[in-house]
């Protein structure tokens, strides 16, 4: 007989609390039902189900045995759901939370493609800087930059790494020059990213080695991106800010990079979803295409 087979008619026994319910149950017969508990006996040779002809009760080892017997099954329906998928359209409401400028200029562009290839797919994006729960704001994804924190149930998966750049405007540069080391940032008014109220330093990376660390000092401080950007080209200052976010300017002649030779400070990109038994087909093709994509758009 077939194992698998057997413990589901077992563990539909016990749920059931009786041979007849589950033959019911299953289109069975009362007798097959009884053939397939005793193969299981048989072949670990313990009883699981002390049966009398009133009534019937798992024995420790048979409980013990139930427990592992729907875990096992839950991960045979769970493999099954895998091959089911390769067949199937993602559909539904797929709603993500991502950071305002990476999520509209990175990541809402290869969710849209992949809302375009399956017309059963609903998009729910919010782009926020505030860092959602996934669980309590009912998100089935969310897309984090920089460190994360030590959340248990949450998977988190690189799907990217920006780079960081240093530049600054020709007007700025013509006016107060260019710093030559980087310790000359410190004599330079920066352009500051505040989010949350944290002030964060400007990271150079070195091998085998921590990173050096500068904290930027300036009067302007903004929690926005774009418009540290829109500073950095009015000759406001020195401006530390994601390659991807200024590549159009710099190659416009509108910013100029500092310290190309230093290499580029990168911050991961993770795609996080809370742990489950079966990863919806939705949150996975989701996550497929932004890590097979963002790493060309940000290169």
């Amino acid at each position: 007989m077939d194992r698998l087979s057997s413990m589901a008619v077992f563990v539909k026994a016990v749920d059931l609390g009786s041979f007849a319910a589950v033959a019911d149950a299953l289109d069975l017969s009362g007798p097959m039902v009884g053939k397939h508990v005793r193969f299981l006996e048989d072949r670990l040779g313990v009883r699981l189900i002390n049966r009398t002809t009133r009534r019937q009760n798992l024995t420790d080892f048979g409980r013990a045995y139930y427990e592992r017997c729907r875990v096992i099954l839950a991960e045979a329906d769970a493999a099954d759901a895998l091959a089911a998928d390769q067949l199937a359209e993602p559909r539904g409401r797929l709603r993500v939370t991502m950071p305002v400028h990476f999520g509209r200029r990175c990541v809402a562009p290869i969710l849209l493609e992949l809302a375009r290839r399956y017309p059963a797919l609903e998009l729910d994006l919010s782009m926020s800087d505030r860092f959602a729960d996934l669980a309590d704001d009912d998100y089935d994804l969310a897309i984090r930059t920089g460190d994360l924190e030590d959340k248990s149930g949450v998977i988190a998966r690189r799907v990217a790494r920006q780079r960081m750049i240093i530049c600054a405007s020709p007007s700025y540069l013509d006016r107060h020059g260019a710093p030559r080391r980087l310790d000359d940032i410190r004599d330079h008014p920066a352009l500051i990213y505040r989010r949350s109220g944290r002030v964060r330093p400007w990271l150079f990376p070195r091998e085998d080695q921590p990173p050096v660390e500068i904290m930027p000092i300036g009067r302007l401080r903004l929690d926005d991106l774009d418009a540290i950007a829109d500073a950095a080209v009015a000759g406001m200052g020195l401006a530390w800010l994601p390659s991807w976010l200024v590549r159009d300017r710099v190659e416009a002649g509108m910013l100029i990079q500092l310290f190309p030779d230093e290499p580029e400070f990168p911050y991961d990109c993770h795609a996080l979803w809370l742990q489950t038994p079966h990863l919806p087909l939705k949150v996975r093709l989701a996550v497929d295409a932004l890590a097979a994509a963002l790493p060309r758009v940000m290169a």
